[in-house]
């Protein structure tokens, strides 16, 4: 069957990069984040971003940090897989004796521009929805090719009170809106800026608002307050109230502009700034806004049964299943199981990779289809449907849901 995959962080300047080798792919891989989580916790601080350095040519010591040190984790497991399988030539681990032979084998693939792509047709991808957060209003179709779409993510504008403030990915509300020729003097302006921005999102190949603030506060968005939050504007550093006041009123700007434009919102749950990010912190946001269609992201492990009991009672929810088979296929398995019974219908599934390079997205998506064929096939063994009706719901999860849900037709 083939696969929407409704979200990647396929960046240009790294799935399509030539000089590329064997620890490169392992360190921006979420086997990366076994060795160093690439967002900071209140408290630390950190020069850059690990998983857009260039780690250089790599030796044998530093990839048994993650072969061997953290070779049990299931996230360098999955990458292990898709680059062997890829790049391995018949071998079954990476080793001492083997690794600059396959590392060379990387760097002539990779030096090919399009083998990236062919990987992807390779996993039956036809479709990609990207988030491309080094560059939120990117035109995927021109950087990555007219297969793809992006999502706008709007964390920037939520801490944009003034010119120098700055989410967690180093993005500036203003100097994004200055690229499309808007310079707001006032609060009020910046309001209209930002919902100019999300007017243009269709010319610019964007199907939905990305709000992965998960990664920057928590998800306790309350209903607006204006007069406190217009407070924050021009201020370098707005005391903490006006700092949440300021963001609650830009997250409930996002989903009353995504549903006057049809547009979902996709939304981070689960780890991230753990203490903040459980699901059931959004459900006012999702009253308040019934007529918004929220994707809601990654089962948000770990309250997954949280999560689909949200999914039942509110109805404007659907959900990404993206990166939880990534962290535990056990819990998957398990959370799918659930996520069959309980949900009300079978649009509510869709599926992504959720990865930066091809051999990582390739190796996601093989075991997607491994893990989703063997809980429908114990669903049907136990007698909980037929098999017309386990193809049937593959193919929903797999690419028809999302055609769909973002209204990818042509």
């Amino acid at each position: 069957m083939p696969i929407v995959d409704v979200h990647e962080h396929h960046l240009p300047e790294l799935f399509h990069g030539t000089d590329v080798g064997l620890l490169q792919l392992l360190k921006q891989s979420y086997a990366g984040w076994a060795v160093a989580r690439p967002y900071t916790l209140p408290g630390e601080i950190r020069a850059g971003d690990p998983m857009l350095e260039a780690p250089g040519p790599g030796s044998w010591e530093e990839l048994a940090a993650f072969l061997e040190a953290r070779g049990a984790n299931h996230f360098v497991r999955n990458m292990v897989r898709g680059i062997l399988e890829l790049h391995g030539g018949g071998a079954e681990q990476i080793t001492r004796g083997n690794w600059e032979k396959l590392d060379a084998t990387i760097r002539k693939a990779r030096a090919n521009r399009g083998w990236a792509d062919e990987v992807l047709r390779q996993a039956g991808i036809e479709r990609v929805i990207t988030d491309p957060y080094t560059d939120p209003i990117l035109d995927a179709r021109q950087a990555l090719g007219a297969h793809y779409r992006s999502v706008m993510r709007m964390n920037a504008f939520a801490f944009g009170w003034h010119p120098d403030s700055r989410d967690h990915n180093d993005n500036s509300a203003h100097g994004l809106l200055a690229r499309m020729n808007l310079a707001p003097a006032s609060f009020e302006s910046y309001l209209h800026g930002f919902a100019q921005l999300v007017t243009g999102m269709p010319g610019r190949g964007q199907v939905a608002i990305k709000n992965a603030l998960a990664y920057d506060r928590a998800l306790d968005f309350d209903a607006p307050e204006r007069a406190l939050a217009s407070q924050a504007w021009g201020k370098r550093n707005p005391s903490p109230a006006e700092r949440k006041a300021f963001g609650d009123l830009v997250v409930d700007q996002s989903c009353v502009l995504a549903a006057q434009q049809g547009l979902p919102v996709q939304m981070h749950l689960g780890t991230a700034l753990i203490r903040g990010s459980h699901p059931m912190n959004v459900a006012p946001l999702l009253e308040r806004h019934p007529g918004t269609r929220f994707l809601l992201m990654h089962l948000a492990y770990p309250w997954s049964r949280d999560l689909l009991g949200l999914a039942f009672v509110y109805r404007n929810i659907w959900l990404d299943l993206t990166w939880s088979l990534l962290l535990s296929p056990s819990h998957f398995k398990l959370a799918l199981h659930e996520a069959i019974e309980i949900l009300p219908d079978e649009s509510r599934l869709m599926l992504g990779g959720d990865n930066w390079h091809a051999e990582e997205t390739f190796a996601t998506m093989q075991l997607a289809r491994r893990l989703i064929a063997e809980v429908l096939s114990e669903k049907v063994d136990a007698g909980y449907f037929h098999l017309d009706d386990a193809l049937r719901l593959a193919r929903r999860i797999l690419f028809e849901n999302a055609r769909v849900f973002f209204q990818l037709n042509q």
